[in-house]
């Protein structure tokens, strides 16, 4: 699923370039726009988010590793820009990032233990540093990057339930590190900017259960998520 999205990702970006360099169509759309110190927008989009971990002891010839299963999810949130100079935008991206990751434990075999459906919504707020190259036509690519912090807001950190009751918990507040890509295209009455970002989060997320063999999350000594965003963004 992240492949045929990063795909869809690369074809549009390839199809929108195409279609400024080689139509016969030399107009300027919206020349002062980015002259503007601050602008807003709001975006729409989609992500996939995965775990990453690693174990206090892997034997290579023993099944212990966790399975992650990611569903595709649902982004929507709004856009505040500010204009540094010519190339350079500094950029607040808040919005409602809501996902669902399938995970299945070892050394189990009914579906009730092994099975945990973490479904997850976030209040995700990135501060980006985005850096362009120079307008041509009506595009202008960009890379962007930045820090960023996410509230869990099903997390469960509180729950005095764990595992042992099919709770799994994660903590409520992660931090992040973002690198992406995009393109600008100036339409006739607005900005449209298809991108596509990699987060990275930096801290441990999981809430460990009360039993310190607990065989859920007993032999993980770091679980943290990674995912892509891919948004549209309306200017």
């Amino acid at each position: 699923m992240k492949k045929l999205l990063i795909l869809l990702a690369v074809l549009l970006f390839a199809e929108s370039v195409e279609a400024q360099l080689f139509s016969k169509e030399r107009l300027a759309n919206l020349e002062n726009f980015d002259k503007r110190f601050l602008t807003w927008g709001y975006f729409l989009g989609f992500n996939s988010y995965d775990f990453k971990f690693d174990y206090i002891n892997q034997n290579q010839d023993d099944n212990t590793d966790v399975i992650v299963n990611s569903d595709v999810g649902f982004n929507v949130g709004l856009i505040g820009d500010m204009r540094i100079n010519k190339y350079v935008n500094l950029r607040l991206e808040p919005g409602l990032y809501f996902t669902q990751r399938n995970m299945e434990f070892p050394g189990f075999v009914e579906e009730k233990d092994y099975l945990r459906e973490v479904k997850s919504t976030y209040i995700h707020v990135p501060l980006l540093v985005k850096v362009s190259t120079n307008r041509l036509n009506n595009i202008k690519p960009f890379l962007v990057g930045g820090v960023s912090t996410s509230f869990n807001l099903s997390g469960g950190e509180n729950n005095p339930e764990d595992n042992e009751q099919g709770q799994f918990r994660m903590t409520s507040n992660t931090s992040y590190y973002e690198l992406g890509f995009g393109i600008d295209i100036y339409l006739y009455y607005f900005k449209f900017t298809p991108s596509i970002r990699g987060v990275f989060a930096f801290n441990d997320e999981l809430i460990r259960d009360d039993d310190p063999n607990s065989p859920w999350t007993g032999n993980i000594d770091k679980m943290a998520t990674r995912g892509v965003f891919i948004n549209f963004t309306f200017q």
